[in-house]
């Protein structure tokens, strides 16, 4: 049954769906055929959308709640039948319900997850006409707020730079100082000067030697390291809320809130030595 005017439109019960970034390594849009993870940026796939509201524009992967189904069961879903994914890690990340995002249609609210992909895997993803893989830094016009969620999403993985679970879940548990150098680079959105780093890493204690080396390059090979359990957190479970009021600059802003939290409690953890790498930060 359709709504005959814009007022009953709006006084409408919401529809509520679910809308995924997936973040990876992928190579700087400059140099498409350098996938090494010493010179990579972050990407995510995007979906184009085949109706109104927004026809042909693209989108995050998302799709309808069921009552079979569980949030996460609907997240991955969404994903599997857009994007072929199988991330290992999905997290909640926000709620955005701002009735202005439906541009006129029916209300809607979605709720948003994030999940970090391996190197590896979102090399073997394929584009096709409705999906493709985008630089975060490059993104074409989104429909909805999906710009602003994607920019939640950036600055909620930067707040957690420090965690190791963000280098193993975009490298694999294993990696070469270059390669954790430059995921440090890539979520930073920046150059960070690498025999600088080198020495602040292996200064902190968080990584040990696995004993193996490798081959980057030309250059001699380079020593394998992995991180040193420790009780450090994790990506923790985000908070939720409902960004209805927000405008673009106000999620920034009240992500910025938590991930000054986030921050204090994982530099309690870390050595102060490793900060100025980290500018995004403290921001």
């Amino acid at each position: 049954m359709g709504f005959g005017n814009v007022s009953e439109r709006r006084s409408a019960p919401p529809q509520i769906g679910v809308s995924v970034v997936i973040l990876a390594l992928g190579p700087r849009s400059h140099d498409v055929h350098d996938t090494s993870a010493s010179h990579c940026q972050l990407w995510l796939p995007l979906v184009r959308r085949v109706r109104q509201p927004f026809l042909g524009c693209w989108a995050l992967p998302g799709g309808d709640l069921r009552a079979d189904r569980s949030l996460e069961q609907s997240a991955y879903m969404a994903l599997e039948s857009t994007t072929s994914l199988h991330p290992r890690y999905l997290e909640q990340l926000y709620t955005f319900g701002d009735p202005a995002r439906s541009h006129g249609g029916l209300p809607m609210v979605s709720i948003v997850y994030w999940a970090l992909v391996e190197q590896r895997e979102a090399v073997d993803a394929e584009d096709d006409d409705n999906v493709r893989w985008f630089p975060e830094d490059d993104l074409p016009p989104l429909a909805f707020d999906h710009r602003d969620i994607i920019d939640y999403a950036l600055a909620r993985l930067r707040s957690k730079i420090e965690y190791s679970d963000v280098a193993t879940r975009l490298l694999g548990p294993t990696f070469t100082l270059r390669q954790l150098h430059g995921v440090y680079e890539a979520i930073a959105g920046q150059s960070l000067d690498l025999a600088n780093f080198r020495r602040k890493m292996l200064a902190s204690g968080d990584l040990e030697d696995t004993g193996r080396k490798v081959r980057e390059g030309r250059q001699r090979p380079a020593a394998v390291y992995r991180y040193v359990p420790s009780d450090t957190p994790g990506i923790a479970s985000p908070w939720t809320g409902n960004a209805s009021t927000y405008s673009r600059q106000d999620v920034i802003e009240s992500a910025d809130s938590q991930i000054d939290h986030e921050a204090e409690h994982a530099m309690t953890h870390a050595d102060d030595a490793l900060s100025p790498l980290i500018p995004a930060a403290h921001g």
